[in-house]
């Protein structure tokens, strides 16, 4: 499939010209490959490592939700030179998304999250620059913090950090994966019980307390392996593109 397609119809799906995020640079095409794509590899980082597998697998495309600009124009040298080189002489594609792909509906990494979690979803929350980021739901049955928190453990394999800062039954619950802790006071704003994310800062426990909201913190990296692997089946789905997941857990 020409890759030109393919990024036509990631932008408009994944609404990318009207997100806002933390710089422009950090969604879209990051680095040109080949015209013809025949095998996809998701990541969530844009690492040496994930890329030495990406190309290890043969990928033409690679797309990830951490991709490799973030601290506005750097030198090509060091690490990020090497990175540069890999996708370059390894003829892959590299493809970014990040706010877009925390927030999108279907595929995105809150949305996926949530669902996972038995939440059925009410609405977003969580404003960067007028869009919202998470989502909140509603349980089926209320459950009591511990518990919420079992449940997660059970969805991501991971440990969970638990600040029973909330009530004692939780039923309306708000996910914003990845580094959501600051948007603490929009989960107090929309009436939740209890917030979701990935990590938070030292203040962030102080923060639940006080504010009277319980946190979970799941990892950022576990909380946000949702979204690229979703976006790897639903183009294979629509497209007949094969894809494989490259697994980099940091336990973070």
């Amino acid at each position: 499939m020409k890759l030109e397609s393919i990024l036509q119809y990631l932008d408009i799906y994944l609404a990318v010209a009207e997100h806002p995020d933390y710089a422009a640079a950090l969604n879209g095409l990051q680095v040109a490959g080949p015209q013809e794509i025949e095998q996809v590899v998701v990541a969530v980082d844009a690492t040496e490592a994930s890329i030495a597998e990406a190309a290890e697998r043969g990928a033409d495309l690679m797309i990830v939700h951490h991709g490799l600009f973030w601290g506005g124009l750097e030198p090509l040298t060091g690490r990020h030179f090497r990175k540069v080189r890999m996708l370059i002489e390894g003829g892959i594609a590299l493809y970014s998304c990040h706010l877009p792909l925390d927030s999108h509906a279907e595929v995105g990494n809150c949305a996926l999250l949530a669902r996972a979690l038995g939440l059925e979803l009410q609405g977003q929350f969580g404003d960067y620059n007028g869009t919202p980021i998470g989502w909140w739901g509603t349980l089926a049955d209320a459950t009591t913090p511990s518990g919420l928190s079992a449940q997660l453990s059970e969805v991501l394999d991971a440990p969970i950090h638990l600040i029973e800062g909330g009530p004692e039954h939780v039923e309306r619950v708000g996910v914003l994966t990845g580094g959501g802790a600051s948007f603490v006071q929009d989960a107090i704003a929309a009436g939740l019980d209890a917030l979701v994310t990935g990590e938070g800062s030292h203040h962030s426990h102080f923060d639940a307390v006080e504010l009277g909201i319980t946190m979970l913190f799941g990892g950022h990296y576990a909380t946000e392996t949702f979204g690229v692997r979703a976006l790897g089946l639903h183009l294979e789905q629509r497209f007949g593109l094969p894809w494989q997941f490259v697994d980099q857990p940091t336990g973070l």
